[in-house]
């Protein structure tokens, strides 16, 4: 469940986040030379798709799908990568949204052990 509650809360904060540099040119930090250097709307564009991807499996996590753990994984990495290459736009939120990612990967991977968890099935 922390898993899910934390892809679709990280999804629609990317979907925010893109939706701002969509919206405007000048939200973000603009980089001199940089190897990954994008324009701030392919930005905001590139945080829109993956924040709605994010919420949308998200929620697939909290229904309990089959697909969704495995692609939980998948997109919380792909974002993870995503925001590194952003850092130097927004060194501070993207260090918090890598975090959140790790979190991620970390709530989905983990083996379920508490006492809840089911025996023998």
């Amino acid at each position: 469940m922390f898993a899910g509650v934390l892809m679709m809360v990280a999804g629609v904060l990317g979907m925010l986040q893109g939706i701002a540099g969509i919206a405007e040119d000048d939200v973000y930090g603009r980089v001199g030379e940089y190897v990954f250097e994008f324009s701030v709307s392919a930005w905001g564009w590139i945080h829109l798709v993956l924040g709605l991807l994010v919420a949308v499996v998200g929620a697939g996590i909290l229904s309990g799908a089959e697909w969704a753990k495995a692609g939980g994984v998948a997109l919380a990495a792909l974002a993870v990568i995503a925001n590194f290459i952003w850092l130097p736009y927004q060194p501070v939120w993207a260090i918090v949204s890598i975090a959140i990612g790790i979190f991620v990967i970390w709530a989905l991977c983990a083996e379920d052990t508490g006492p809840a968890a089911p025996k023998g099935r």
